[in-house]
């Protein structure tokens, strides 16, 4: 399965010289906990940079520092792990689970932003494959029943 198959296609995203506080008020606004920094090349909105509620807290809060005087590109995470539409599920939970990431920036062929993948999202699809993967004993019990009669 690819990523494009459980990523969320919306993701929320603002350019780095959006002001920590607007970013955090998108984020109350949103219902979300990150928002994904963009350039816009063309037209074209290619992942930079992330910023985290818990950034806001750690860098900006905790120290006292003003937030609409700070702005997104100074605090952003830069170190960005990204994953294409095509990915393989599996592999892109390895490389998350390798750089410690909970959120992944999903990319098109043409390295725009398409969405975001998080562990939640990853979490629910392994419970649904989990789900069906113990559905295989009823069906075989009940075909061995039906085989021997």
């Amino acid at each position: 399965m690819h990523i494009r198959d459980i990523c969320t296609s919306e993701a929320a995203h603002c350019t780095r010289d959006e002001t920590v506080q607007g970013a955090a008020l998108m984020m109350r606004r949103l219902h979300v906990g990150d928002i994904i920094v963009v350039d816009q090349f063309d037209g074209a909105s290619v992942p930079v940079g992330i910023l985290t509620d818990r950034d806001i807290v750690v860098s900006v809060i905790a120290p006292g520092l003003d937030p609409a005087s700070l702005l997104v590109g100074d605090i952003m995470t830069d170190d960005l792990l990204t994953a294409r539409e095509t990915d393989d599920v599996y592999e892109t939970i390895e490389r998350m689970r390798l750089r410690g990431i909970r959120r992944v920036p999903v990319i098109d062929a043409g390295g725009s932003l398409a969405g975001i993948v998080s562990a939640d999202d990853l979490l629910e699809f392994l419970a649904e494959e989990m789900g069906e993967l113990s559905r295989i004993s009823p069906y075989q019990q009940a075909h061995e029943r039906r085989a021997r009669q």
